[in-house]
């Protein structure tokens, strides 16, 4: 959202449109990492038994994992390579950061290949060329696109990234391109469980990590714009939205009131979205063009500045006549976010006492 700095300049607006998240499908509770470090170590390792009452005490219920304990490398007598942990890797963590970034995708509503940026963070994958590269290409995403890998930044990944998306998009802004920056985070911290077990069996009680007993696998992901271009789906999506919203306000604006208010006894402070919303919401709730009146002329005269066109609307509005005593104001914000309120004009006629 726009914001001011401390130089007293407007900062631009920025846009969180979408976001995703995916775990992964084997699930397991403590008791599941106590029997998998117990048929592997026995029950008499200092170290392991150590890292075991760390496991029973975490709080943690369950942990998501892309593999279970119970097969593969889990059960195999070395711990797996950084070859072998690379390639377990190119295949679930990059399958989980897709479905991640689909999710945010869908939400944002936009098309793929208007995405300009990718932002990805990891600590757990180390290999070239990096993941990001695997998501955009099994997204389908441009050869065009911007892309940059963030690594060994730990728990604070998923943040910085928003944090360096936000400073791309500000720079974008200020050279007047749009930003569609999709950014995601995955890590696969149980591919290392069995390394890690390897070395705390090897390591004196007092010194154990407790990596092994907290760390499960995850992928997020959210697109930030710079503004936000509406595609034809969320045209219609805005259109067929508004009617429903507006059909579950106006019964609790009679029930407020204590009486009927017909339809056409509303004036409309619409943002003007574009053309073709307008026309979409007047069909949609059969309103005449005098009760849009507002909205149509600052859209003719100004156009959309973003933000604060919906008050600008209801300013011109109550500069235009005596209009109706019953007033809809609505916006469409990112990722099809509609706000809207019913509002009554206060009449000279009308007492202290009634609006106090």
């Amino acid at each position: 959202m726009p914001s001011e700095n401390s130089s007293g300049h407007a900062e631009p607006s920025l846009w969180i449109a979408g976001l995703g998240s995916q775990y992964p499908p084997f699930i397991a509770g403590p008791e599941k990492f106590d029997s998998f470090a117990k048929s592997i170590y026995g029950t008499s390792n200092a170290g392991i038994n150590q890292l075991l009452k760390i496991n029973k005490a975490t709080g943690i219920a369950t942990r998501a994992s892309i593999n279970s304990y119970e097969s593969g490398f889990g059960r195999s007598e070395m711990p797996p390579t950084i070859t072998e942990i690379g390639q377990m890797w190119r295949n679930g963590g990059v399958n989980l950061a897709v479905q991640a970034c689909k999710k945010a995708l869908k939400e944002w509503g936009g098309e793929y290949s208007d995405v300009t940026h990718t932002i990805a963070v990891t600590c757990t994958d180390v290999t070239t060329p990096g993941y990001d590269l695997h998501v955009a290409n099994k997204l389908g995403l441009k050869n065009d696109v911007k892309r940059m890998l963030l690594a060994g930044i730990g728990c604070a990944g998923g943040m910085t990234t928003m944090r360096v998306a936000a400073e791309i998009a500000s720079g974008a802004t200020a050279c007047k391109r749009p930003a569609r920056i999709l950014c995601f985070a995955c890590e696969v911290c149980t591919l290392n469980a069995r390394c890690n077990l390897d070395e705390t069996s090897k390591t004196d009680p007092a010194d154990v990590s407790v990596a092994g007993a907290l760390f499960s696998d995850g992928a997020s992901a959210f697109v930030l714009c710079n503004d936000l271009v509406l595609t034809g789906d969320v045209v219609s999506y805005t259109n067929d939205a508004m009617k429903p919203m507006f059909e579950r306000l106006h019964p609790l604006a009679e029930q407020k009131e204590g009486h009927k208010i017909a339809q056409a006894d509303f004036d409309w402070a619409l943002h003007p979205e574009g053309s073709t919303i307008i026309s979409g919401v007047q069909q949609s709730l059969g309103l005449s063009s005098d009760q849009l009146r507002a909205t149509k002329e600052i859209y003719k005269t100004r156009g959309n500045a973003s933000s604060p066109t919906t008050v600008i609307v209801l300013d011109k509005l109550r500069n235009m006549g005596e209009g109706k005593d019953y007033v809809v104001a609505a916006a469409v914000g990112p990722g099809l976010n509609i706000e809207m309120s019913i509002l009554r004009r206060c009449r000279r006629e009308d007492s202290d006492d009634e609006f106090a």
